[in-house]
């Protein structure tokens, strides 16, 4: 274990200046000599910090407009030394023993946000020497202390001077500079797969040969799938987007379970898909009550209504801020998990915490379209497809039967459509007045997910006469267009496609029932 006297020098190389006066003037303090390069090495010079420059050490100048200041075998030798295999050589080549390294890099990342368009610039501003740096000490981390946090220092100092400097800390340190190498690497890896052509211009290479991960824990949680599973949950590095549940603040509740954020991530992703003021309700992965109308407060109480039984339980997405009303409404109807707002008002969150187990996570300000890619984990692989970010554009749809649907039927075709999107394969949604009125989900065939959505309203006593159908994929029979018909479906939005089309759109004319194909379809599993 080191003693406080055994660290004696300290070199120091960072992009980021921001309170390394006061990091210098505590290494001296504690009597390590600093070395630095030279941006670094005049501001300790001007405010009187005693420091030798690394050119003055090496006696090589920094050369190539800076682009070569650390890459010297006196500088890597003092990082990699082995204190019991290296001594001769060290004293041959009169190489100094460098015992703490802080380093941080150019701001690879905010240069190219900055300036998008300069290229040359951009790639000037890839780091070399200090990954360099860093890797070197983070390999010899039994011998070097690598700070590439600077909130870290201090409590490198404390252990320091504690004597408590030991191998399982300077390992922690290790394992933290190899981790923000990697996010390095990975920055700078994806602006060049953008910026390359050959690839770009390879229209059936939409994919990458390699794919990466960098995912930061972002808490524990109480407990996976079911209580016997242990489970984390992690989100993806230098996320600056709001309107996520990866990047919302929990303001009160028990902690979040796995199957809390999966419905969480559906509830929310489904409200986004209304610009009025909307509520969804989803449980065990599908939305159960979704309605829209000219405020949540309604919005919710329809909502739940339209299938309280699935709603206990569940989790309540909202896309306009939270009043004190709808969360008295909230507390007075129904046992809930999750509560979901971009905002939420004062009045509200006081409301809230007379039920102190209710979790509520605020996301800020709701962005539609998830863009990229989707990920489905499997056994030893992984399988990768665009996000279904198809916008809803009934200019686009075909009306295939002989009376083209009326101008309510249409609008709750376009809001039937939007949570079809949403809910388990095989899909079947029924609404009305953009209320969801049964749903039919996860269904081996799709007649009985029809046959599912009517025992449904017939159970909850609901009139579905003039109401509208939504099928996530074609109707392979005509069987689904009869159920529907059985209990008042007046008109049927579904993709089209089945080599039976003829037949479903016959029968649908035999109804008296108007028929919408999309041409796209809304596959969920």
């Amino acid at each position: 274990m080191p003693s406080n006297h055994l660290i004696k020098n300290a070199l120091i190389s960072v992009s980021d200046k921001t309170d390394i006066l006061e990091i210098a003037k505590t290494l001296i303090k504690n009597k390590i000599n600093l070395f630095s390069t030279g941006g670094t090495a005049q501001i300790l010079k001007k405010n009187n910090i005693l420091v030798t420059e690394i050119s003055d050490y090496t006696k090589f100048p920094e050369i190539m407009d800076g682009r070569i200041k650390t890459l010297h075998p006196k500088i890597m030798g003092g990082i990699l030394r082995r204190k019991d295999k290296d001594k001769k050589i060290m004293k041959l080549y009169d190489i100094c023993p460098i015992d703490i390294v802080i380093v941080n890099f150019y701001p690879f990342e905010k240069i190219q946000n900055i300036d998008k368009n300069n290229i040359d610039h951009i790639i000037n501003n890839i780091d070399i020497g200090g990954p360099t740096l860093v890797r070197a000490s983070a390999k010899n981390y039994k011998n070097v202390i690598i700070i590439v946090d600077l909130c870290d220092f201090q409590f490198v100092i404390n252990s320091i001077n504690n004597n408590t400097m030991n191998r399982e800390k300077r390992f922690f340190l290790a394992s933290k500079a190899f981790e923000y190498t990697l996010s390095y690497e990975k920055v700078i890896s994806q602006y060049f797969t953008k910026k390359n052509t050959f690839h770009q211009n390879d229209k059936n290479n939409f994919f990458p040969e390699e794919i990466n991960f960098s995912f930061i824990k972002k808490q524990d949680l109480r407990y996976g799938e079911n209580y016997h599973q242990k489970a984390s949950f992690y989100i993806e590095k230098n996320i600056f987007q709001s309107g996520t549940i990866s990047t919302a603040h929990q303001i009160q509740g028990k902690t979040l379970s796995y199957n809390n954020i999966s419905d969480s991530d559906i509830a929310l992703e489904c409200v986004k898909e209304f610009s009025k003021p909307a509520c969804v309700i989803v449980k065990h992965g599908n939305p159960c009550g979704v309605a829209v109308s000219d405020n949540i407060s309604k919005s919710y109480l329809l909502a739940y209504h339209s299938d309280p039984i699935s709603a206990f339980g569940g989790i309540i997405a909202f896309n306009y801020i939270l009043d004190e009303k709808t969360a008295q409404k909230i507390i007075d109807q129904q046992f809930v998990e999750v509560i979901i707002v971009p905002e939420i008002n004062d009045l509200a969150v006081e409301i809230l915490e007379k039920k102190q187990n209710i979790r509520v996570l605020v996301t800020g300000k709701l962005q539609k379209n998830k863009m990229g890619l989707d990920l489905k984990k499997i056994t030893n692989g992984l399988i990768v497809q665009e996000h279904d970010s198809y916008n809803t554009n009934y200019k686009s749809w075909s009306f295939v039967t002989k009376r083209s649907p009326k101008k309510i039927e249409l609008k709750d075709a376009v809001f039937c459509w939007k949570v079809a999107k949403f809910v388990k394969s095989n899909a079947i949604v029924y609404g009305r007045d953009e209320v969801t009125i049964a749903i039919g989900a996860g269904q081996m065939s799709r007649i009985y997910s029809t046959k599912l959505a009517n025992i449904k309203v017939k159970d909850q006593g609901f009139n579905v006469i003039s109401a509208t159908m939504a099928s996530d994929a074609f109707f392979p029979f005509r069987d689904g267009i009869d159920s529907a018909a059985s209990v008042g479906i007046s008109c049927i939005i579904q993709p089209g496609g089945s080599i039976r089309d003829k037949e479903i759109i016959q029968a649908a004319n035999e109804h008296n029932i108007a028929m919408i194909f999309t041409n796209k379809r809304h596959f969920k599993h």
